[in-house]
C-alpha cells in the first residue's frame, strides 16, 4: 500500500491503528468486532479518559480512528494490510535506544525565526566560502562553518519549525550548495525528533554539509549534464565518496562518526547502494539517516535532469521505497518528522484557497497550521492570514459545511506564480 493510498484513507476519514498507538484525543469509530460484543455502550466516541484508553487495549486488538474528528495516529502504529509497521523488533529496540533527550519547545515560531535567520545566513556564507576554496585546491578549514552550524542547532533545538520554514523558501538556483544546506537541517531536524542529544545533532547537521565535497572535484560540466547519466559517468560521479573521505580525513573538527555517514550515506537498505553494497544493519544509523534526507530533498528540488516534486509527491515516493531502498522504521519516523505536509510546502485548501504551511501538529498530521495566500479563485488575498487546520472548526476563515477547513491536495513549489521567497512572518 503506498502513501498516497494511506493518505486517501486518511482524508475518508477512518484508518486503522493498532491499540497500543491510542492517545487521549483520538475518535474511535469502529472496533475490531462488533459494538454489541463490546463492553462500550456508544457506537463511535472520543477518548477523554484514561480509563477508556485501558479499557480499549484490554479488549481490542485494532480499532479504526476517524481523524477528521479527532487526533491522528501516530503512522508506527498505523496497520495495513493486516500486518504492523514494526514488524522488527531489532529496529525497534535500536530506534528506542537513540532517545536519550526529549526536546521541549521552547521557542514559537515568530520568535525564533530572527536567530534562524542569522544562523542560515552565516552557515550559507561559511559553505559557499568553502566550496569555492575547495574548487580552487585548497585546504579544508571548518572553523567559521563550525560556528555557523552550531548556532543551527541550537535554532533547531528551539524551535525546528523556523529553521524549517527558510530551508523551504529559499530553494536556490544552486542545487548543490542548497542540497547540502537542506540536508544539514533535515539531519538535525530528523534527529531531534529521534531525541539525539545536542553533541550528535551538531554531527548530524555537519556531516549533511559535508557528505557531498567530493563533488567540488568533479567536473562541472558533468554535474550539471542535462538528462540521465550512461553508465561511464555515474562510475565518475560515484567516486565522490572516496574523494569527500580524502579531503575529509585529518581535517579538525571531522569525527569518525562523521567519516562514517559520508562514507555510508548511498548504501541502501537492499544492498542495491554504493560504494561497499552494505546493507540492513551493516549500515550505520548515520548513513541511513542521510541517505533518507538526502533522497527526499532531491526529489522535491529542481535538478538538471528532474523537476521537483511537491513535498506530499516525495513522502509518497518515499513510502513507496520503504522496505526496499530504505528501513520502514526510519521512513515512517521521517514522515513523523517532516508531516504529510512540511512547514514551507504550498496547499490547495477543501474550499480553494491556496497557503503554504507554517506549522506541523504532531498529532493532527492532515491538520497543520496554513498562511493563507489565495482565495478560493486563486487570486491573491489583500491580507494573509494564519488558520489552524487542528482546530475543529478553524476560525472562521472558510469553513466548509460538516468537517470544516481541510487539506485537499498538495501543491508544487511555485504553482499559482507564488514565490515563496517574498513570504514572511510578520
Amino acid at each position: 500500500m503506498t502513501l498516497g493510498t494511506v493518505v486517501e484513507k486518511l482524508l475518508r476519514q477512518e484508518v486503522r491503528v493498532n491499540v497500543l498507538g491510542l492517545n487521549l484525543g483520538m475518535f474511535v469509530c469502529r472496533l475490531d468486532r462488533p459494538w454489541l460484543d463490546s463492553p462500550f455502550a456508544l457506537q463511535g466516541f472520543l477518548i477523554r479518559e484514561h480509563q477508556q484508553l485501558k479499557l480499549l487495549q484490554s479488549s481490542c486488538r485494532y480499532v479504526y480512528v476517524d481523524v477528521a474528528s479527532g487526533a491522528s495516529p501516530d503512522l508506527r502504529f498505523v496497520e495495513h494490510d493486516m500486518t504492523p509497521l514494526f514488524e522488527s523488533a531489532r529496529a525497534l529496540d535500536e530506534l528506542n535506544a537513540l532517545r536519550r533527550t526529549d526536546w521541549p519547545g521552547e521557542a514559537d515560531m515568530r520568535s525564533e525565526m530572527p536567530h534562524a535567520t542569522v544562523a542560515m545566513d552565516a552557515v550559507q556564507g561559511h559553505l559557499d566560502r568553502l566550496m569555492d576554496d575547495l574548487r580552487q585546491g585548497r585546504e579544508l578549514n571548518l572553523t567559521q562553518l563550525n560556528r555557523g552550524v552550531e548556532a543551527m542547532v541550537d535554532s533547531i533545538t528551539r524551535n525546528p519549525a523556523a529553521i524549517g520554514w527558510l530551508r523551504e523558501i529559499r530553494r536556490a538556483d544552486n542545487y548543490s550548495y542548497h542540497h547540502a544546506l537542506a540536508c544539514s537541517v533535515w539531519a538535525a531536524s530528523f534527529g531531534r525528533h529521534l531525541g539525539l542529544e545536542r553533541e550528535d545533532l551538531y554531527e548530524f547537521a555537519l556531516a549533511g554539509l559535508l557528505f557531498d565535497v567530493g563533488k567540488a572535484r568533479l567536473p562541472l560540466a558533468l554535474l550539471a549534464k542535462e538528462g540521465e547519466l550512461d553508465a561511464d559517468e555515474r562510475a565518475v560521479v560515484r567516486q565522490h565518496v572516496e574523494i569527500g573521505l580524502d579531503m575529509l580525513r585529518g581535517t579538525p573538527g571531522v569525527t569518525p562518526r562523521i567519516l562514517g555517514m559520508v562514507a555510508t550515506h548511498h548504501e541502501r537498505h537492499d544492498g542495491s547502494g554504493y560504494p561497499a553494497g552494505l546493507a540492513g544493519f551493516r549500515i550505520p544509523m548515520g548513513g541511513r539517516i542521510l541517505g533518507l534526507v538526502d533522497t527526499y530533498d532531491a526529489l522535491t528540488s529542481v535538478r538538471s535532469h528532474a523537476a521537483a516534486l511537491s513535498p506530499h509527491e516525495a513522502v509518497a515516493e518515499l513510502y513507496q521505497m520503504r522496505g526496499t531502498l530504505f528501513q520502514s522504521e526510519l521512513v515512517e519516523q521521517f514522515i513523523q518528522t517532516c508531516g504529510i505536509y512540511p512547514t514551507g510546502s504550498l496547499v490547495e485548501l477543501s474550499n480553494g484557497q491556496v497557503g503554504v504551511v507554517t506549522s506541523v501538529h504532531s498529532l493532527k498530521r492532515l491538520r497543520p497550521s496554513v498562511l493563507l495566500l489565495l482565495d478560493a479563485d486563486h487570486r491573491p488575498l489583500p491580507e494573509f492570514v494564519t488558520v489552524d487546520l487542528g482546530q475543529e472548526a478553524g476560525n472562521g476563515v472558510g469553513v466548509d459545511q460538516g468537517q470544516g477547513l481541510m487539506i485537499r491536495r498538495g501543491l508544487p513549489a511555485g504553482a499559482f506564480g507564488i514565490d515563496p521567497s517574498e513570504l514572511f512572518l510578520d
